[in-house]
């Protein structure tokens, strides 16, 4: 019963991004019976080649997610290859964890408010400066890019470091780096010479959908990105949305465009990591140190900076949610009120059970795909090989904005229903990364025991597989509601703007001015994402209270 499961959950996952990506590449050769375009035609290529900003959003779009990937990549090394295996890391992963359940938007909101000329910095600096109004400097939205970069570097090293410690046991850092210490080595040169390049390609999938986020994301760079123009993405977004339907096509031809961009940093990200392979093996043979205690350094300082902005932006949503009258260069506000609560309270509740009735939807719907695929691959013992996991990144691999826009065209009309669908498209592969590693460690002997006493299969796995693996379940679960929490392009294509979440509502707020309803909407999307993440803690600990072995289980 179980054993077409990985097929059908394969299915699930392929389809919806090549049918997608099939259903933009028409409107983009002129075929689009929807909306008047019944032949074929280069038009739509040459609409959006005529946008005057399209080099410069593709260069941007270009840059900003090679640097935020680079820049990722180089703090993770900085933080392993410094820190691992001590207590100042073990403190700097017990703050990073829980980031990872921030939701991209609440991020970039906070980050905003804490670097934005009027923010909590440049209050803080304000007496030093002697500056009585803020500074007339652009920081946010800043043509380079730079504040983009920061937050995405910011928001994606908590991903790869979990994704990195996952991989690390396989490796046996202490032991290889006992060994190149032993051969004279410092503690940072070993880790790179040794460690890090078997860390890299264990998280090398992950990396990469670190690079397509960065160069394809839409809220953040809303956000925190240039406006003149703005990345390439969030330019293919405006054209889907505007009410000319003739735009569609342009959209498409832009999305296009935007994926064959994706690919060549992909193919140039492969050129760059044979490049750094030679590099690092003429490194290693030439016997040359690092300079330990100035990179250590720098390490633990910029990941501090890191998870500081991020939770020092939290708290900066936060007071601005209940801030009253709040002057430069006051740091705080000159006293607190629940009114903007009163205001948007009863609204965001509305959309925060719309939000949480499509998290929950579609992270069961995840959860029972992945455990039938588990399941199914411990009775037909069946192994997953490297395609399997390339097909479990594929959504997340190809831009959103690539297949999205083709996936809305295809669908009759906008509901909570096809909402809901398209979220599962990405919850899925979280959640089964999530749960797949707990999953295959669980001990098979408790499950001959169960079956020597009579239980058969079914029994085994409702009253001993997923009782021992209570909080795994829940950890996975609580990911996949934070990844749909957070899904922006995808409810609004998907919705066609009628179906309203925590995010599509918070990013709408930010092109205004109001930084108290900004806080409150930003906070209540947190609200949601962690809130799953807390239960998952609660939960085990009540249920298992009395059995103190199954606490951790």
């Amino acid at each position: 019963m179980l054993r077409p499961l990985p097929l059908l959950t394969a299915a699930l996952l392929a389809l919806p991004v090549l049918a997608g990506v099939i259903g933009t590449l028409l409107p983009a050769l002129g075929h689009a019976p929807a909306i008047g375009l019944d032949g074929w035609s280069l038009a739509p290529f040459r609409d959006a080649l005529a946008w005057p900003g399209l080099t410069e959003a593709a260069l941007l779009s270009l840059w900003t997610g090679l640097a935020a990937t680079l820049g990722t990549l180089a703090l993770l090394a900085l933080i392993l290859g410094g820190w691992h295996g001590t207590r100042a890391f073990t403190a700097l992963e017990r703050i990073l964890s829980p980031l990872l359940a921030m939701p991209h938007t609440a991020a970039a909101l906070g980050i905003a408010f804490l670097i934005a000329p009027s923010g909590w910095i440049a209050r803080a600096l304000a007496p030093i400066l002697g500056l009585s109004r803020p500074p007339d400097l652009l920081i946010v939205q800043d043509g380079l890019g730079l504040s983009l970069i920061a937050g995405l570097i910011a928001k994606e090293l908590p991903f790869l470091l979990l994704m990195s410690l996952a991989a690390l046991p396989q490796l046996r850092p202490n032991a290889r780096l006992k060994t190149a210490r032993s051969l004279g080595q410092g503690r940072m040169a070993g880790w790179l010479k040794a460690i890090f390049p078997g860390v890299y390609r264990q998280i090398r999938l992950p990396v990469l959908v670190v690079l397509v986020y960065g160069m394809t994301n839409v809220d953040v760079a809303v956000i925190l990105g240039p406006n003149t123009p703005s990345t390439l993405s969030v330019q293919v977004t405006r054209w889907m949305v505007d009410p000319d339907l003739a735009m569609r096509a342009t959209a498409a031809a832009g999305a296009v465009i935007q994926l064959a961009l994706v690919l060549a940093a992909m193919v140039f990200w492969v050129a760059l990591e044979r490049g750094a392979g030679r590099v690092h093996r003429f490194w290693v043979w030439c016997n040359h140190g690092l300079p330990e205690r100035p990179l250590r350094l720098a390490g633990i300082v910029l990941a501090t900076i890191a998870a500081g902005l991020v939770l020092f932006g939290l708290a900066s949503l936060a007071v601005w949610s209940v801030a009253g009258p709040w002057r430069f260069p006051d740091l705080a506000p000159e006293f607190l009120t629940l009114r903007s609560w009163m205001r948007h309270g009863p609204e965001m509740a509305q959309v925060a059970a719309i939000t949480l009735l499509i998290a929950g939807l579609s992270t069961l719907i995840a959860l029972a795909l992945t455990i039938g695929c588990l399941e199914a691959e411990h009775r037909h013992g069946m192994t997953p090989g490297s395609r399997a996991l390339w097909l479990l990144y594929l959504p997340l691999l190809i831009p959103q904005i690539a297949f999205l826009p083709g996936l809305q065209s295809l669908l009759l009309k906008p509901s909570l229903v096809s909402v809901t669908a398209a979220h599962l498209v990405f919850v899925l592969p979280y959640v089964f990364l999530s749960l797949g590693d707990p999953w295959r460690a669980w001990d098979p002997r408790y499950a001959r025991v169960a079956a020597g006493i009579g239980a058969g299969r079914a029994r085994v796995l409702w009253q001993v597989r997923l009782p021992m693996l209570l909080a795994p379940v829940l950890t996975a679960a609580a990911v996949g509601m934070a990844v749909s929490v957070g899904q922006y392009l995808p409810t609004l294509l998907i919705g066609g703007g009628r179906v309203p979440t925590l995010t599509t509502e918070a990013v709408a707020l930010a092109a205004g001015g109001d930084r108290r309803a900004i806080g409150v909407w930003g906070l209540g999307q947190a609200g949601a994402a962690f809130a799953p993440f807390a239960l998952a803690l609660i939960l085990p600990a009540l249920v298992w209270r009395n059995r103190k072995g199954m606490r951790n289980g």
